[in-house]
């Protein structure tokens, strides 16, 4: 592919890890001439064993890129980011798919990287760790989160196109605030749940009797315990604030489970399970309506931000992104029942 997707053809994929490695075999498969480099000198052998040009250091990796994509530890990425930007030119695209995006795009503004980073979340994961661990369609038809700023709205419509058609990802557009805030519900709690579903089995006194009879419901509640413990810390303190403020949300609802429960209180017990149900069934049954919104590219770049933001917050995401001609033509999805979404 001489052209790749977006004008990009050059793809790079720092950290080599279940997401680094599953994107470096989704940018191949796309047909994108993709260079890989990993901290540990025996996966840089596993790669280069594979047929992936993996060289020593991350600066010749990442040279002549188009695209980088870092995909280390969250803790890594702040130096990571600087080592990459520092070593690639001003028309590379930097991006990444850590679990929050708050506290990194505000360190690349102000390292002055803005302009040209594009902070990304696939939402796809495994419990699981590991290049071996790794599968070109971990991420396929994921949601996929890319948090544009009116500073960098050229690197992001150039990433966008890549995103949806390599990956063929719906891609949510966000604000890095309503990302953190977003997946402290829908991802970062649920962590905490699991954990604590499986840690209270574990100091159970009849622990293998529990286990003996767990069916699809422990099974299916605690299966992200199972995830590497490391990176589950680090996700939940990189959001802290609102991993503790959703937490206290689900908290109360609990609290209201256990007083029906104390209370003998049917009708009270199934009107929150009723509740309950509606979010679960909206889950399996959204349904969607397409449409196209085009802005120039010269026009007012605050109020194209503001458009993908809210499409973003109201559940939305973007099927196609296209620049022709002046103008940049995307291809939106909003939920047909917002109110059952």
């Amino acid at each position: 592919m001489v052209h790749g997707i977006g004008g990009m053809a050059r793809a790079g994929v720092v950290g080599t890890g279940l997401i680094g490695g599953s994107v470096l075999l989704r940018l191949r498969d796309a047909g994108l001439d993709v260079n890989a480099w990993d901290p540990d000198p025996t996966t840089r052998r596993y790669l280069q064993e594979q047929g992936f040009a993996c060289p020593d250091t991350v600066e010749e990796a990442v040279t002549d890129r188009d695209v980088v994509f870092l995909c280390g530890p969250l803790p890594t990425l702040p130096e990571m980011l600087c080592r990459v930007g520092v070593a690639t030119a001003e028309e590379c695209v930097l991006t990444d798919v850590g679990s929050t995006k708050l506290e990194l795009a505000a360190f690349a503004t102000a390292q002055g990287f803005g302009h040209r980073f594009v902070p990304g979340h696939p939402m796809a994961g495994a419990d699981r760790a590991g290049i071996t661990s790794a599968s070109a369609a971990l991420l396929d038809r994921a949601a996929w989160v890319l948090c544009p700023d009116p500073s960098g709205m050229a690197a992001f419509r150039r990433l966008a196109p890549l995103i949806i058609e390599a990956f063929r990802a719906r891609l949510v557009p966000m604000s890095p605030a309503q990302h953190d805030t977003v997946v402290a519900l829908s991802s970062h709690v649920p962590h905490l749940l699991a954990g604590a579903l499986a840690g209270a089995v574990q100091e159970a006194p009849l622990r293998d009797a529990v286990l003996g009879l767990a069916a699809g419901s422990f099974r299916d509640g605690s299966r992200v315990a199972a995830a590497p413990a490391e990176r589950t810390a680090n996700m939940l303190l990189s959001n802290q604030e609102r991993v503790i403020e959703e937490l206290a949300r689900v908290t109360a609802f609990l609290e209201g489970l256990a007083e029906a429960v104390r209370a003998g209180d049917v009708e009270a017990l199934a009107l929150q399970y009723r509740k309950a149900a509606s979010a679960r069934a909206a889950l399996s049954g959204r349904r969607f309506v397409a449409g196209e919104h085009n802005s120039s590219v010269a026009g007012d770049v605050a109020a194209e931000v503001a458009y993908l933001w809210g499409l973003g917050a109201a559940g939305g995401y973007l099927s196609g992104c296209r620049v022709r001609a002046g103008t940049v033509s995307y291809v939106a999805h909003l939920p047909a029942n917002p109110e059952q979404a």
